[in-house]
């Protein structure tokens, strides 16, 4: 399984940087995020031993006992992986995640960015968030319309503890590559639009979490800066029994 996990990552690696050619950009500009979710401690360890060091977790609880797991089991490597919570974020889950995650992407309203801000432990650097973008309307999904991005990205921005990088999307798996392609553009236009205010005109926002297997091509092509890809990674995902 190590051998594979770490074949898979070099694969993966490889297509980035074919994409980010096709892109006419430059290979480092794209960040793999490893979902480890329903991935225990040592899949994550065997990813780390191929030079993997950022992982998105889904759900709080599990991503939290999973950082645990890996102090106690490998503490020098464990110091060096950077834990991104990509699942929604409940209010009653907001001080663990401030505690104990590196960032989060899925803040879609003041008042969890508030709780995060105001529950970061003053020992810790300060949490980097990204704001989810609800880019195709969809009722089911969570994120904030893009007409209100900047107004949140404000709100955020202003807050101590916390550090704005930028925006997160998921647009709809089904749709066709030009349609996603279409969409993860706006969400890198809204960036732009953000960065133009003179508030980020000393720290622009520079992160677009964005993009997952099956749609790699159309997001680096439309800027992004960070893909999330787990199966790929990590194989078939492996749910408890109900």
């Amino acid at each position: 399984m190590s051998g594979q996990i770490v074949s898979n990552i070099a694969h993966i690696q490889e297509e980035i940087a074919r994409q980010c050619q096709v892109s006419s950009r430059p290979p480092n500009a794209v960040m793999l995020l490893a979902v480890s979710k329903t991935v225990n401690a040592q899949g994550v360890l065997h990813a780390a031993s191929a030079g993997q060091r950022g992982f998105g977790e889904n759900y709080v609880q599990e991503g939290v006992e999973k950082i645990l797991d890996l102090r106690e089991l490998a503490p020098d490597m464990a110091a060096q992986l950077q834990w991104h919570l990509i699942g929604p974020l409940q209010s009653n889950k907001t001080r663990v995640v401030a505690e104990h995650f590196d960032w989060v992407h899925t803040v879609d309203r003041l008042k969890i960015a508030q709780r995060l801000s105001e529950q970061r432990p003053s020992h810790l650097p300060p949490l980097q968030v990204l704001i989810q973008v609800n880019v195709d309307g969809a009722a089911s999904k969570a994120g904030v319309a893009p007409a209100d991005v900047l107004a949140l990205a404000l709100a955020v921005q202003a807050l101590p503890q916390l550090q704005l990088r930028g925006l997160m999307s998921m647009p709809d798996a089904q749709a066709e590559p030009a349609r996603t392609q279409a969409l993860h553009q706006q969400v890198h236009d809204l960036l732009l639009q953000i960065n133009a205010h003179p508030v980020f005109a000393a720290q622009p926002l520079d992160v677009l979490s964005m993009g997952m297997s099956g749609d790699m091509a159309e997001a680096i092509a439309a800027g992004s800066t960070m893909l999330r890809i787990g199966t790929a990674i990590f194989g078939q995902r492996q749910y408890a029994a109900a």
